[in-house]
């Protein structure tokens, strides 16, 4: 059975590969042959590389691709390695007289609580992704996800794991809306009736929740040693027709998907960002429409992530609670 993805839309891509050792990896969104992009950010604790360009008053139009990866700061190398791999396949921004040159805007998440610290993605990881670009999407405990975890509201101690999911829709005038997400949230992961599916544990291993211990009176220096080591990073992609300005507008309508899968959301410790390409395959459908589809497909697809995900390091995942 073929799981609608995001690669359902067309002109998208994805490739992933992960340190199983280090508990880190990349996964990258490749538009070899451009997509109109947009970004909305809302965490306060992003870590990111070329998002200004998006900005409808900039000059560039189009992305090549957007690198997903782990190891903070130092994860956003991996985006040097898929322009590599783009560079020498002759796809890039307008030739500038000398060379064409990729456009490929990048995210992160933090991992380096779990597995290794000393370890992170680099360049030839991220051509390696690259490299590894399939016809289905891998999800659960893979690419940028396979050091990803939620609940982290007291630490690792009540943490599960987070990780990589995908989905997408069909529209009756044949228009794909995908997504793919990389969840490693501070807060919980909840269903569409709001029930936790993986989130802060108890001591019994019971589902208490980040809302009830926040609640209880939870104090900061519960959870400092988390401060800034969360974020949800994800893509949503369609393959109609739209300029800078809607590409934008759709990540910003997508981040309502992620809030209602992600409690808390957008919240001081987390880098909340969503990316939104266009590849212009067919005529666009209202933008409104292209929206509410956008943050359903990626409730879902932040849904799948922790329902696939697998335990590692001591940290459960959904399928073993």
């Amino acid at each position: 059975m073929i799981i609608p993805a995001i690669t359902v839309v067309q002109g998208v891509l994805v490739g992933q590969v992960a340190d199983q050792d280090a508990l880190t990896g990349v996964t990258v969104v490749l538009t070899p042959d451009g997509a109109t992009a947009g970004v909305d950010v809302r965490g306060g604790a992003p870590g990111t590389r070329e998002t200004d360009l998006l900005d409808p008053v900039n000059l560039v139009q189009q992305v090549h691709a957007v690198v997903l990866t782990g190891g903070s700061a130092f994860g956003l190398a991996a985006a040097t390695g898929v322009v590599s791999w783009l560079h020498e396949r002759g796809y890039g921004f307008f030739d500038v007289g000398l060379t064409k040159v990729p456009i490929v805007p990048a995210a992160v998440i933090f991992d380096l609580g779990i597995g290794r610290s000393d370890v992170w993605p680099d360049a030839t990881m991220g051509y390696a992704a690259c490299m590894a670009v399939e016809a289905a999407v891998a999800e659960g405990s893979v690419g940028a996800g396979i050091g990803a975890t939620v609940g982290k509201v007291g630490g690792m101690a009540t943490a599960m794991r987070g990780g990589v999911g995908s989905w997408s829709e069909t529209l009756a005038d044949g228009v794909t809306v995908g997504a793919l997400a990389v969840v490693n949230a501070f807060g919980d992961v909840v269903d569409d009736q709001g029930r936790i599916i993986a989130g802060a544990r108890a001591p019994d291993q019971s589902l208490v929740g980040t809302g009830a211990l926040l609640r209880s009176g939870l104090s900061r220096r519960s959870f400092a040693d988390t401060t800034g080591q969360n974020t949800t990073i994800a893509v949503v992609a369609t393959d109609a027709r739209l300029d800078k300005a809607a590409a934008t507008r759709l990540a910003i309508m997508a981040q309502d998907g992620l809030a209602r899968a992600i409690r808390p959301a957008h919240s001081p410790f987390d880098g909340d960002t969503v990316f939104a390409l266009a590849t212009g395959v067919y005529e666009a459908p209202p933008l409104v429409t292209l929206g509410a589809v956008a943050a359903d497909v990626l409730a879902t697809a932040i849904m799948r992530a922790v329902q696939a995900a697998t335990a590692a390091a001591g940290v459960p995942a959904a399928r073993d609670l």
